[in-house]
């Protein structure tokens, strides 16, 4: 046993600067499942300008000046925010509480388009298989009613975090943004000077996380402005709540747009019943989904990450369990980030296996 734990040592951890990242990845995980509430406001920003500095770079290679970039960057980065803020989501949490308050009537409805489904269908439901379908869907929502009014009461403290994150992330932003290359010199002092390993995990890094990011972002905007026409021109009610739900439903993949298929498809039934408009709004969503799928996914991730699918949704499930909604929308570079170390990793076998450049060919 002490041979193996030796070989194994010696293996993976004979460069100094595979045990220097091991103990910086072991310390940063860490200090995110300890303190990553508490450093939230701060975690945002960094993330947030990090993405923003693509823009910044961009206009940089139009000739813009660093400053005026940083400026323009800035105050995009600002005005979108207080859309965000001020507009969609007041009007979204409007569009929640309406359908909240609509519940009874819309149950009632449901239930009596449900009671209709015997007398067309008789060789499918009966009466009686209706009825109890109908009880346990009203004692699931009772209990669901239940837990929400408990979460509604105890989350009320945090009410005043949410506010002074809303206000710390703009003003932690400007400073990230605006002192990035001392506050990158800052970190560059922690680290050894020779660092082959980390900068190429950095650089394969670097590209990947950004451009899924982005992307995704970019994707998340997309579906959601498209779903919120398309459900206006249907005449669907709760429009935007539901573009909202079919917007970030792209976060996770394989998954969310079935999920979110449950509540447009049970607002369209309520409001409609089963017949022609009912059928045309999931036919069109459905197709929404097919062209997001099948043509904005292959042109937004040209550089797509190779990842298993399995693998997608194990780390959805790992690190949606550890922070939630932003464990979910980071899964996927979380969990490129996991594969980059693991194929950087050097190992003394592998690196022995490597012919010398001066080494001559093995003829054959």
């Amino acid at each position: 046993m002490k041979k193996l734990v030796h070989d194994f040592y010696d293996r993976y951890f004979h460069d100094e600067e595979s045990i220097i990242l091991l103990l910086l990845l072991t310390a940063g995980l860490m200090v995110l499942l300890t303190l990553g509430g508490v450093l939230a406001p701060l975690l945002t920003a960094v993330i947030v300008a990090y993405l923003m500095q693509g823009l910044v770079n961009t206009f940089l290679k139009y000739g813009v000046s660093n400053r005026l970039a940083f400026f323009l960057v800035y105050v995009l980065f600002i005005g979108a925010f207080l859309v965000l803020l001020f507009i969609l989501l007041p009007q979204a949490w409007n569009q929640l509480r309406r359908l909240i308050g609509e519940l009874p009537n819309l149950l009632s409805q449901w239930q009596a388009s449900l009671m209709l489904l015997p007398d067309r269908y008789p060789s499918l439901f009966s009466e009686s298989q209706i009825q109890e379908f109908i009880l346990g869907v009203r004692g699931e929502l009772g209990g669901y009613g239940q837990v929400i009014l408990e979460y509604s009461l105890a989350s009320i403290p945090g009410i005043i975090d949410l506010v002074i994150f809303l206000i710390l992330v703009p003003i932690l932003v400007f400073f990230v943004m605006k002192d990035k290359g001392q506050l990158i010199d800052w970190a560059g002092n922690f680290l050894p000077r020779n660092r082959p390993l980390m900068s190429k995990i950095w650089h394969e890094m670097d590209q990947q996380i950004s451009n899924y990011v982005r992307g995704k972002g970019l994707e998340i905007i997309i579906v959601g402005l498209a779903s919120f026409l398309l459900f206006e021109v249907l005449g669907l009610n709760y429009a935007l709540l539901l573009s909202v739900l079919v917007g970030l439903s792209v976060i996770v993949p394989y998954i969310g747009a079935t999920v979110v298929t449950v509540p447009v498809a049970a607002v369209a039934f309520v409001q409609w019943g089963i017949g022609g408009e009912f059928y045309t709004a999931i036919i069109a969503y459905g197709i929404l989904q097919l062209i997001d799928g099948n043509v904005l996914v292959p042109i937004i991730f040209s550089e797509a990450v190779n990842l298993h699918p399995v693998a997608i949704i194990a780390s959805v499930l790992i690190f949606g369990g550890i922070w939630g909604l932003a464990g979910v929308f980071f899964a996927i570079p979380l969990a490129t980030l996991v594969k980059a170390v693991i194929n950087s990793w050097p190992s003394k076998v592998a690196a022995e296996s490597v012919p010398s450049p001066d080494m001559p060919e093995k003829e054959g």
